[in-house]
């Protein structure tokens, strides 16, 4: 059985049974077989049940958006805002998937050579909980359009948010076997990905995830795109709008309850400005209402588990023994629910948690930069890559270092990273490999097939 539990309170929501490996297999092979149709569906028509999900996804939305809440304690009003971006890739695609998938012609001594982007077949896709819908549609969306058919993992603490984007699809009108959603517990998604059908497999989730999956995928010379956890940077230099950068990253750190791959994580702060961004800072979190996510004036919800919460508690205190100081927050709070205030560690030491590894939760790692080098130097300390963002005054100098110095997949200046259908997104290092979104995204389970005529 996969149950889930709402952070909020506690309690369960509702059990749901997993499939039995009859059923499993016979799903498996029914992807297979919908291939061999879907692939062949005109651009047209797959861009038609494509923009059908996005009016069903705003139709639905507000019914959708409050079971996100339930199974994952978001913010109501992101969850919405959530399934609305989920609408947005839809479209998205549907409108530029025939221009990124056209042939491309290359100049050669035959009388024609070309490029052509064939679909590879049937994609395992093992997705996330912080971001149920989103983490799912940004992988499908594009897939869906390139051809392949989709076999969807997700975890098992959201199971409700896995069988409603099936049922999704199946409204829309997508043919049987083009997209199916798996119940199923972890020990089976090795066998899955060892199965001929299985042509690639999607992961986003924990580096220890990331190289399970691709260990297996590896030996079965199957293709992985892998978007792990973070540990991003933000940069604070001595020239930057203090007061405005505070804002961004208290937004930055607070969002979806602290509990993302690409949330702000570590502050850098040049020591000029040191004292002046950590008193802002500390302003703009206290002023952050922890409580019920059905709240409107709630601005930090639940984390999804108890056990995260343990484990974020565990690295804080970890981090305190260490030698960081708590400015504010580092209690776990009493009563129902899975809460954990915002929270502020400063004088954080290399070897403590705070400094290396990923925080899952509302609590942020300030450290002093004596110089911009060595503010550099601290951003790059890191076995993560995802992304990383620098304030500053001084747009010429915030986007060189963005683009020369900066190690990760994204670089924002004057702003929060963030995700956008227009742009690629993944990172380096212990971050993962490949892209999705763009027409990177799209590509990414295609063949490049070259076609050569004399």
């Amino acid at each position: 059985m996969q149950t889930a539990i709402d952070p909020t309170t506690g309690k369960n929501v509702k059990s749901y049974k997993l499939i039995s490996n009859t059923k499993l297999n016979k799903t498996i092979f029914g992807a297979q077989a919908a291939f061999q149709e879907w692939s062949r569906t005109d651009l047209e028509e797959r861009a038609r049940l494509l923009r059908e999900v996005a009016r069903i996804l705003g139709e639905e939305q507000d019914a959708l958006a409050m079971l996100i809440t339930r199974e994952m304690g978001k913010l109501l009003k992101d969850a919405k805002a959530e399934v609305e971006k989920c609408a947005w890739v839809c479209l998205y695609y549907a409108q530029n998937a025939e221009r990124f998938l056209r042939d491309e012609y290359i100049a050669t001594e035959a009388s024609k050579s070309y490029i052509s982007y064939r679909p590879l077949g049937v994609i395992l896709a093992v997705m996330p909980w912080n971001f149920p819908f989103w983490q799912v549609f940004r992988f499908a969306a594009p897939n869906l359009m390139a051809g392949n058919t989709i076999l969807l993992k997700h975890a098992p603490n959201v199971p409700g948010c896995a069988l409603a984007i099936a049922d999704i699809m199946e409204k829309a009108g997508f043919p049987k076997g083009v997209f199916s959603s798996l119940i199923i517990d972890e020990k089976r998604v090795r066998k899955i990905i060892k199965n001929r059908v299985i042509q690639g497999v999607t992961l986003t989730g924990s580096v220890g995830a990331g190289r399970a999956v691709a260990g297996i995928a590896g030996k079965a010379l199957k293709k992985t795109v892998l978007e792990l956890g973070g540990s991003d940077p933000y940069l604070i230099l001595d020239d930057a709008d203090v007061i405005k950068a505070a804002q961004v990253c208290t937004k930055g750190r607070l969002l979806n309850n602290g509990q993302s791959c690409i949330g702000a994580k570590r502050f850098i702060v040049m020591r000029q400005v040191y004292n002046q961004f950590l008193e802002a800072f500390k302003a703009q979190m206290e002023e952050a209402v922890m409580g019920d996510p059905l709240e409107a004036e709630t601005a930090l919800g639940p984390l999804a588990r108890q056990n995260l919460r343990d484990q974020l508690h565990t690295q804080v205190k970890k981090s305190l023994k260490g030698g960081a100081k708590r400015l504010i927050g580092g209690k776990k709070p009493k009563g129902k629910g899975f809460f954990y205030p915002p929270t502020i560690l400063t004088d954080v030491k290399k070897g403590t948690p705070a400094y290396h590894e990923e925080l899952f939760g509302p609590v942020a790692s300030v450290i002093q930069a004596w110089d911009e080098e060595e503010a550099i130097l601290i951003a790059n300390d890191t076995s993560y890559g995802l992304g990383s963002a620098v304030f500053t005054q001084n747009i010429e100098r915030g986007e060189h270092i963005a683009r020369e110095h900066l190690q990760a997949g994204a670089c924002f200046v004057n702003e929060m990273v963030k995700s956008d259908p227009r742009l690629p997104f993944g990172g380096i290092k212990n971050s993962g490999y490949g892209r999705e979104l763009s027409h990177y995204g799209l590509r990414e389970f295609t063949n490049p097939k070259t076609v050569y005529i004399e």
